[in-house]
């Protein structure tokens, strides 16, 4: 009878330490891992943005110094004024080749005007 009780008390054991893990991931403290999604999230922005600006540097035909690119949750807001709606085509696929891009929002890239196409320079 004895050798039966030690062996159910070992047998629940491993049951007892499951519910104690799934108590814990529930806590508060366990919680903090949200916390380190939205780090790692900064951090794929982060990252998205500096390929960005990478791969526009490499681009033949890209004024690429004169873009600003910031990135939200993978959404990239890319801001300047481009000498052709070519170059703005351009840029946009670039962005949008980069891993990681949901989206790429251009509305602040604006074409200048034929006129005006040199005077930044």
């Amino acid at each position: 009878m004895l050798t039966a009780c030690i062996l159910m008390t070992f047998a629940a054991t491993p049951s007892s330490q499951v519910m104690a893990q799934d108590a814990m991931s529930s806590s508060p403290a366990a919680s903090s891992s949200s916390g380190n999604e939205t780090v790692s999230g900064k951090t794929n922005d982060s990252w998205i943005t500096t390929k960005v600006k990478s791969e526009l540097l490499d681009a033949k035909n890209v004024k690429s110094n004169d873009i600003s690119v910031t990135t939200t949750e993978g959404v990239v807001a890319l801001t300047s004024t481009v000498t052709s709606t070519r170059e703005k085509n351009h840029v946009i696929h670039i962005t949008k080749m980069v891993k990681g891009v949901t989206s790429v929002d251009a509305s602040g890239l604006s074409v200048a005007a034929a006129g005006n196409a040199g005077a930044g320079q």
